[in-house]
C-alpha cells in the first residue's frame, strides 16, 4: 500500500502515548490524508493550527479526512506539548529520518504546510492546503484537486 510506504506501518495516537494506529487503516477510496508539517515554535503554525482543528472536526465526521502531524519540533518535550492538543495523528517524534524523507519528497521548505493525498494512492492532491483551508473553511469545494 502507497500509503504504508510513505508513512511507516503505524502512526502515533496521542501524545506521551505508545498506543498506535496501523497506517493501512487511513486507507480507502473517497478518503484523503492531510500531511501537516508544523512546530510549536513558529507563531505562524499556532495560529493556523487552531483553524485546521475547526476543519478536521467537519470531515472527520463524514471520515473521508485524516490528519498526519510531521513534526519540525526541536525536542521531544516540544512536540509532546503542542501534539497535546491536536485531535489527529504524528509521525512518531523519535522518527526523525520519516520526517526528514517526508519533508523532502513534498518539497517543504517552510511550515505550516499542509499536503493532501489521496487516502488509496498517495497522489498528492495538493501542496497548498494550509491556503485552501484559509480561503475555503468549510471545505465547499473539499479536496481543491
Amino acid at each position: 500500500m502507497a500509503l504504508v510506504q510513505l508513512l511507516g506501518e503505524s502512526l502515533q495516537k496521542k501524545a506521551g502515548d505508545e498506543e498506535r494506529v496501523q497506517t493501512s487503516s487511513l486507507t480507502g477510496e473517497g478518503r484523503y490524508v492531510g500531511l501537516y508539517f508544523s512546530a510549536h515554535w513558529c507563531p505562524p503554525c499556532r495560529m493556523f493550527t487552531p483553524d485546521l482543528i475547526e476543519f478536521y472536526n467537519d470531515f472527520k465526521a463524514k471520515g473521508t479526512l485524516e490528519i498526519v502531524f510531521v513534526s519540525s519540533d526541536a525536542d521531544q518535550g516540544s512536540f509532546d506539548g503542542y501534539f497535546g492538543s491536536m485531535p489527529w495523528l504524528a509521525v512518531p517524534y523519535s522518527d526523525r529520518q520519516k520526517k526528514a524523507e517526508l519533508s523532502d519528497k513534498f518539497g517543504v521548505k517552510g511550515i505550516p504546510t499542509l499536503v493532501i493525498l489521496k487516502a488509496d494512492s498517495a497522489e498528492v492532491v495538493t501542496k497548498k492546503g494550509r491556503d485552501r483551508v484559509m480561503k475555503d473553511p468549510t471545505g465547499q469545494d473539499f479536496p481543491w484537486g
